[in-house]
């Protein structure tokens, strides 16, 4: 398959990438710059796709930052909450309609390379918080792509069913340098491990079983504290 990657340069998508490599696809890999609060991860996607020899594109659409408000994601105003991802309070992480903007995108370049698919690295987890990471909206907008154009392209999530250890446990198999990877929202020379995803991340290396190389600030909890506090808050 010819295939269009969105491409963040977190944890999910770096997996992806090798995963749909280690498939034999042809892979070309595309970087979304919506203003975002940091570019750590979009540093990370150029660092990763240089070394695999991928081409890699970022779109820049830095313009429409002000039309994406109200998120710690967009807004300098709006703080980046700590805890788990279970919280009501990581809503305000919630970036409005960003996965239909980025998928739009990748589906022009596709269209215009006369690839086969559009993927991108939504698992099991993410629809809790995230409304554009539903099977709903995935299918609505599958549907929409073979209807963009006359070259059909298919909109794919292989890791739909995965949860975020499934991935760790893949990206261990398939040795992907995690360190390579930026997760954080908070965007510093460390990933603070305390803001939501941090805190997934941690979690997903520990029921994995896999050893976490990522140096987090001193100043986080233990991730045997945070597994112990998410138990609770599950229960």
């Amino acid at each position: 398959m010819k295939t269009v990657l969105i491409f963040s340069g977190g944890l999910d998508s770096t997996v992806l990438l090798y995963d749909l490599l280690a498939r034999g696809d042809t892979v070309k890999a595309l970087s979304v710059d919506y203003g975002q609060r940091h570019l750590r991860e979009l540093e990370s996607a150029k660092e990763t796709s240089a070394r695999l020899g991928i081409e890699h594109r970022v779109a820049d659409l830095r313009a429409i930052s002000p039309l994406l408000a109200g998120s710690s994601l967009t807004s300098s105003k709006v703080e980046v909450p700590d805890g788990h991802y279970a919280e009501e309070t990581m809503k305000t992480t919630v970036v409005p309609n960003r996965n239909m903007i980025m998928l739009a995108v990748a589906a022009g370049w596709a269209i215009s390379l006369k690839f086969d698919q559009v993927a991108f690295g939504a698992h099991s987890g993410d629809h809790t918080i995230y409304p554009d990471c539903r099977a709903e909206f995935a299918e609505a907008m599958d549907k929409a792509l073979g209807l963009a154009d006359w070259h059909l392209v298919r909109l794919v999530r292989p890791f739909v069913t995965l949860t975020k250890a499934n991935i760790v446990t893949r990206g261990a198999e398939l040795k992907v340098p995690f360190t390579k990877t930026w997760s954080c929202y908070k965007g510093s020379t460390r990933h603070c491990g305390q803001c939501g995803t941090c805190i997934e991340r941690r979690e997903a290396f520990y029921l994995a079983g896999v050893d976490d190389p990522t140096p987090y600030d001193e100043r986080a909890a233990s991730t045997e504290d945070l597994v112990r506090a998410s138990w609770k808050l599950s229960a």
